[in-house]
């Protein structure tokens, strides 16, 4: 049987080998096919983008449309951000029109230079959606145009570390942050994976570069967020519900939150934040706002469930839909914006302000019955690296006192598959002298578990979104400054994450470049890494997967 699509990006993907026939994320093979043809476009963009950006002339039109067309087409192919296929077709459509309008920049000398990419790859123009629908189907533009497993492998490993730091730049980029370097990686990067030059050393050196950037441009978001809402502080988050109609906001983009709240602010409704988006009531110039109520629900996963019963409007401000079922209540009330997409669902723009219209979803929640409670009670975060390190007199007190034996990383994401209750049984069976640091959606399997506190410390930190995984290197790396140590790998850290896309993929690469080792993935290893690609990171980086509870407690704690 021929395979209608290939995808094997995601944790989840089928038999841990490759989707084939349709995504397990429910991604149908037609979109697929499109989102790699997307990622073809853009590399073909790249090619002359990169020569314009060493250029006196074109600078404007790579501020103004080039970068965010970079990023935000690398967002769209994320798992589970945008599974509409008519938004991703006049992504690649306008891919088409940057390159001509790039190439009009250069001589032909330069034109001439590229060549070396192929002939193909700069000069395909389609214009007709059937046409593009054709095109898209060819292995030529997909994951399986290349032959050799292992440079396969290291290429499909950074175009995935360059989705996620697409999609870092993109919320930076949203708050006003820029930083070239990061732009010119991108093109490097990119046109590294059309070279059949480079040797499998080469595209090894590459992927840990891709680490570097990956550093940088968490940390621009980092400034970037804190420089506009202020730095996070601990705060105690609602998860019942008030008796005022809602709105939910999904996602990870707090420029959205912060224009949904203002506008919101005198209609009568609450806001409540869902999964990645909780961390948005940690900061100062968020907070402020009463009508900023609480989070609604658990991790992605579970959203068909809880969408069903929040009874008001949805907006995903970025990845991590989940398709619904055709008979689900909630279809003709959710929005979407930025990369994020789903077919027959109402999309947000900005205007050249870069601001949003979120009025229509105003009006329909104002209409809506108030959230159906799931559940009561609090939880608490707020603990990255400005908050924790003004509490490191005392952090380092319980750790010199052995009140704090270890600390545990349990970043990254959360999933639907039963192999990762995992998480939940190794958080209830860590001692209660470790603490545990999380990002991401992955404390959804532990943050509302009654793990206490060691002397007023929680036993969860929980720093905020999967970017903010740069709070916890930050927080490592100044106790290895605290404490006179020469290795972050001296720290009494255990690393044990969970992966599931490819923000989880940049977040790894970074920490690999601080020179973390030992970090442990579950609850598979990527498919994507070829066995020699796997020897090289357990030889020079101690990268490992997780068995069960039992056995790793016994790696982690008896040794």
């Amino acid at each position: 049987m021929e395979n209608k699509m290939f995808c094997y990006q995601c944790q989840e993907t089928a038999g841990c080998k490759g989707c084939i026939m349709v995504g397990v994320c429910g991604k149908k093979p037609e979109t697929a096919n499109l989102q790699d043809l997307l990622i073809y476009t853009v590399k073909g963009v790249a090619i002359f983008s990169s020569i314009v950006r060493k250029k006196e002339n074109g600078q404007e039109l790579l501020e103004k449309i080039v970068n965010r067309y970079l990023i935000n087409s690398l967002f769209i192919t994320i798992t589970n951000a945008n599974f509409d296929d008519v938004v991703i077709i006049e992504e690649i459509k306008k891919g088409i029109k940057l390159r001509e309008e790039l190439k009009k920049l250069l001589s032909d000398e330069e034109i001439e230079s590229v060549k070396k990419y192929g002939e193909e790859i700069s000069n395909w123009n389609l214009e007709m959606t059937s046409e593009i629908l054709e095109y898209s189907k060819r292995k030529e533009v997909g994951v399986l145009r290349t032959e050799n497993e292992d440079i396969k492998s290291l290429r499909e490993l950074l175009t995935y570390g360059l989705k996620g730091m697409g999609a870092y730049a993109e919320h930076a980029m949203n708050l006003g942050k820029v930083n070239e370097e990061i732009f010119s990686f991108i093109e490097k990067a990119l046109l590294s994976t059309i070279d059949d030059n480079l040797t499998v050393e080469e595209l090894t050196n590459l992927v840990l570069e891709c680490g570097n950037y990956g550093v940088k441009v968490m940390a621009l978001l980092d400034e970037a967020n804190t420089s506009t809402f202020g730095n996070p502080q601990i705060t105690k988050v609602n998860i019942g519900v008030g008796n005022k109609p809602g709105i939910l906001i999904s996602g990870h983009d707090l420029n959205d939150l912060r224009q949904l709240l203002e506008q919101s602010k005198d209609s009568g409704i609450d806001i409540y934040t869902h999964s990645e988006m909780l961390p948005g009531h940690y900061y100062p110039e968020l907070k402020k706002y009463s009508h900023l109520v609480g989070n609604y629900g658990n991790a992605w996963w579970k959203q068909k469930e809880e969408f069903e019963k929040f009874n008001g409007p949805i907006v995903f401000t970025t990845n991590c839909i989940v398709p619904p079922t055709q008979n689900s209540s909630y279809v003709d009330k959710v929005f979407t914006t930025n990369a994020a997409g789903y077919p027959g669902w109402k999309r947000i723009k900005e205007n050249e302000n870069g601001v949003k219209d979120f009025s229509e979803v105003i009006e329909l929640a104002k209409k809506s019955l108030p959230p159906t409670e799931i559940e009561t009670g609090e939880i608490v975060g707020g603990f990255a690296h400005n908050q924790v390190l003004a509490l490191a007199d005392k952090v380092v007190e319980a750790v010199k006192s052995g009140a704090i034996k270890k600390f545990v990383v349990m970043a990254g994401c959360d999933g639907r598959m039963k192999s990762r209750d995992y998480y939940t049984e190794f958080a209830k069976a860590l001692p209660k002298d470790t603490v545990i640091l999380t990002a991401g959606c992955a404390k959804y399997k532990y943050n509302k578990l009654d793990l206490g506190d060691i002397g007023g410390i929680p036993r969860v930190l929980d720093a905020g979104q999967c970017n903010d995984s740069y709070s916890l290197a930050v927080i490592a790396l100044k106790l290895k400054e605290v404490f006179g140590l020469e290795d972050i790998n001296q720290l009494p850290i255990i690393y044990n994450i969970a992966w599931y896309e490819q923000k989880a993929v940049i977040v790894l690469l970074a920490l690999l470049y601080l020179g973390v080792k030992n970090i442990h993935l579950g609850p598979t290893l990527p498919a994507f890494l070829s066995p020699n690609v796997t020897k090289v990171l357990v030889e020079n980086f101690g990268i490992g997967g997780i068995t069960t509870v039992e056995e790793d407690m016994k790696k982690f704690f008896e040794n």
